[in-house]
């Protein structure tokens, strides 16, 4: 399997087989239990990894900074305004010169089509490290989030609650690759990507889960055995998108009550960033039932299986 990874990149979990992203948990798993006994891991030692970030970014960030120290590789944050690109160079020029400076580029960035670009002119492995359209890495932590805190992912039902954007679309693809049942509230008007739910409606298919649509917040969170949430609003939008936001999704905060509605031993899950008193209540996050940090944590983890992973 790890030859299937290697110099590949890694923008999309659609991009990958069920088994291609099991391998990728499995790796991750290995690795924590590494960290976690302080066993020695410097599995990239003597390598060097650019970073792009055109967002801002705290988990993101630096989980790829502490993956790379762990793994022995040296990381360098490039400012985008620094670059020449922000005059007017073309990506292809930029990309190709890092390419002989670095042995993998990670990015955040605004369209996806940034990054197919970037990794068009790359030979080595780029990495998504969050785009409009997905957030692999995000959707990878979570899938082991998931399987740590409940052992499978079958006959899990997921209710998430929140943006329909990056984070829901990579969740969406993990879900119904493993036969997860993931209930979308969301308020009118508002829909996920048509290609991504294309792709997981194939998966579906075959792993037997079920992607539902639909308003009814209260269906989404009956037998939930993981209550998502996400934020509201996203980076780049204007005041007036911000505020009609929080009109449409304030029916979906996820509080106590909501969480009553769901499975006794259902686990709270956020992305983060989050805004306490909108999309959840200090009062979940703080919860028991909350994973979050622990959710925070295997960011790490997983992109160091990712940079292993891909590693050329």
């Amino acid at each position: 399997m790890r030859d299937k990874f290697r110099g590949k990149d890694f923008l999309a979990l659609m991009d990958f087989t069920k088994e291609e992203v099991a391998y990728l948990l499995d790796v991750a798993a290995d690795l924590k239990k590494k960290w976690t006994m302080r066993e020695p891991h410097e599995y990239l030692r003597g390598k060097a990894y650019a970073m792009i970030f055109e967002k801002k970014s705290t988990r993101t960030r630096n989980s790829f900074h502490a993956a790379a120290a762990r793994l022995g590789a040296q990381s360098f944050y490039l400012r985008p305004d620094e670059l020449q690109v922000s005059r007017g160079e073309p990506i292809k020029d930029t990309a190709r010169i890092l390419d002989r400076y670095f042995d993998g580029l990670y990015i955040r960035t605004f369209g996806h089509e940034i990054v197919e670009e970037f990794a068009y002119y790359m030979k080595n492995p780029v990495i998504n490290a969050l785009t409009a359209l997905a957030h692999p890495c995000q959707g990878l932590a979570d899938l082991l989030t998931i399987k740590e805190k409940k052992g499978d992912f079958k006959g899990i039902k997921i209710c998430y609650a929140g943006d329909i954007y990056n984070v829901c679309h990579s969740l969406m693809i993990g879900a119904s690759m493993f036969g997860m049942d993931m209930y979308i509230a969301t308020p009118k008007g508002y829909g996920a990507d048509p290609k991504v739910v294309e792709v997981a409606k194939k998966h579906a298919e075959l792993s037997g889960a079920k992607i539902v649509f639909t308003e009814d917040f209260d269906a989404c969170l009956k037998d939930a055995d993981v209550v998502y949430g996400n934020t509201w609003h996203s980076m780049g939008e204007n005041e007036l998108q911000k505020e009609q936001r929080i009109k449409d999704f304030g029916p979906y905060q996820i509080n106590m009550d909501a969480m009553r509605k769901a499975k006794k031993d259902a686990i709270f899950m956020h992305c983060l960033p989050g805004f306490r008193g909108e999309d959840m209540t200090d009062e979940v996050i703080e919860s028991t039932q909350s994973v979050v940090w622990d959710q925070g944590e295997n960011r790490m983890h997983t992109v160091a299986a990712v940079m292993v992973a891909t590693a050329i």
